[in-house]
């Protein structure tokens, strides 16, 4: 049966001919690298996006999954980038609903910890120095008349509710990408830099691939977004870095649901470090993070047994019943590249980004990126071009602000609604798979499921709630290429799915014979 998937055209065509000139390369698949690709090709701009393994393959996919101000960063005096942050979070739930919503964060005042004054103070300037508009203001909780505080424990009688927003954050982006490609990017997943040398005005770069070797190909400039692996990209283009870079392993767990109610939890270490308690994927929290500095391999980061049993020991200072580390269901870590402002803990290094850029007067710049989180990707783009375009004598046009992202055309941002009208027009799926196609696809779910008036229409079931037509959307509009692919980034379907399940998607992969990395599309 041939899956009811109604896209057109896969998304990677031939190599690119020898006498082809890119505008821009991007190097980094991560949401600062999608984010800038996306930016530069909506302006016109020729761009290529090399991502060597997968999108969101490293620390993109392993954050708390929030758009927020940082509340924190307030008292490290950070205030141009809460403010930033604290501006973005309406912008992006605009821009992609179905990924992004908000939710109401429940900061307890204990004992020993920051006082009530301290806390309300802070919350009073994150409510008025980031422009919220539709996002609800902060509220005094009590015990005894606010169900959010009956999962802490007793002696806590106190707590302030503020909002931020949640994200998907590997989806966020893979609709960068998606978006970058429709307007023209070329997006070479499974291809790396492995070298570049001025010519002149030009770019000569080298890059390769596990499958089709090696290609010349030829830029006006270049960006480096590889986060942890930015100082080994820039050492291949010759090219110096004046900036330093530290990075800071950040590492979280999920355990089965903790409480009932839609409330996330701003929770105080005693060592001043800021932990949050999350609802997660309906059945689990999620919790975390760490902050620790990293001096190994980034591809190899996971989480330590040491930081496993401080995030549940935080947890035991506010949340009854205790959570003891054999509940941990699944854990994740990432490597932050933080810029290297001379801070003295790993907690307490900027957030910010900066640039270095190298721009001889007669030869091609290059532009690096240190730092960022996931809140301010959209800004960082902009400015990265806003520094960048002026060496190639192109104007600044900045775009994205007010720009939906794929999927995101959700009328009045009501996901719950759109949601009803798709669980009307396929009735003969589940409430539940409808409910998570919604939540990841958004308006695109009618790419997925087509004109689709049957389950025989989506094609094999190859694992449970997963039909080929999905599948096949995922690797010709989403560059899937593996089970990890589909269970760990596109979603988070491997929280609930066997091993026998993922080998059924590798080997559904191995049957379609993709090519999705073999060759680099033209320019």
């Amino acid at each position: 049966m041939t899956p009811a998937n109604t896209v057109a055209s896969e998304v990677s065509p031939a190599a690119p001919p020898p006498q082809s000139v890119y505008d821009l390369i991007v190097v980094g698949g991560g949401v600062n690298g999608v984010g800038i690709a996306r930016d530069a090709a909506g302006r016109g701009l020729k761009v290529l996006l090399l991502e060597r393994k997968d999108l969101a393959g490293a620390t993109s996919s392993a954050s708390s999954k929030l758009i927020h101000g940082g509340l924190r960063y307030l008292e490290q005096r950070e205030f141009r980038l809460v403010r930033e942050s604290l501006k973005e979070r309406e912008v992006l739930w605009a821009a992609a609903p179905h990924i992004v919503k908000p939710l109401r964060f429940v900061l307890p005042v204990h004992r020993g910890m920051r006082p009530a004054w301290m806390l309300r103070s802070g919350l009073f300037l994150y409510d008025h120095i980031g422009g919220r508009k539709r996002l609800p203001a902060t509220r005094v909780l009590r015990r005894g008349g606010a169900p959010a505080l009956d999962p802490l424990r007793e002696e806590i009688r106190l707590a302030f509710e503020y909002s931020d927003c949640w994200v998907d954050d590997a989806r966020m982006v893979v609709i960068n990408a998606i978006d970058a490609s429709e307007r023209g990017a070329t997006v070479g997943i499974g291809w790396s830099l492995e070298s570049a040398r001025r010519d002149g005005a030009l770019w000569h770069v080298e890059v390769k691939s596990q499958t089709a070797g090696r290609r010349m190909v030829r830029a006006r400039a270049l960006i480096n977004a590889a986060g942890p692996w930015v100082q080994e990209v820039l050492g291949r283009t010759g090219a110096r870095a004046n900036r330093g870079l530290r990075l800071v392993k950040g590492s979280h767990i999920v355990v089965p649901r903790l409480y009932a109610g839609e409330q996330a939890y701003t929770l105080q270490g005693g060592d001043g470090r800021v932990v949050f308690a999350i609802p997660y994927e309906q059945a689990f929290t999620l919790v975390g993070t760490t902050d620790i500095p990293y001096e190994s391999d980034p591809a190899l980061v996971q989480a330590s047994d040491e930081e496993i049993s401080y995030l549940c020991g935080v947890l035991a200072q506010y949340v009854r019943p205790r959570v003891q580390p054999d509940q941990v269901v699944w854990h994740y870590s990432g490597v932050r590249p933080l810029y290297d402002d001379g801070g003295v803990s790993a907690s307490t290094v900027t957030r910010d980004y900066v640039f270095d850029l190298d721009a001889p007067p007669d030869g091609a710049p290059v532009l690096s990126v240190f730092g960022g989180k996931l809140t301010t990707y959209r800004r960082l783009a902009e400015h990265a071009l806003a520094e960048l375009l002026p060496c190639l004598k192109i104007p600044d046009r900045p775009w994205t602000r007010g720009a939906t992202l794929p999927g995101g055309e959700i009328a009045r941002l009501d996901l719950e609604r759109f949601t009803r009208e798709q669980r009307t027009r396929y009735p003969f799926l589940s409430p539940e798979l409808i409910g998570r196609m919604c939540r990841a696809y958004g308006t695109r779910i009618e790419h997925v499921l087509g004109s689709a008036r049957g389950v025989e229409d989506l094609g094999k079931q190859i694992a449970p709630q997963l039909y080929e037509a999905e599948l096949e959307y995922l690797r010709t509009r989403e560059w899937a290429r593996s089970a990890q692919d589909v269970l760990w980034r596109r979603s988070k379907l491997g929280l609930a799915h066997t091993a026998e399940a993922a080998e059924r998607i590798d080997r559904w992969f191995a049957s379609v014979a993709t090519s999705m990395s073999a060759e680099l599309p033209a320019a």
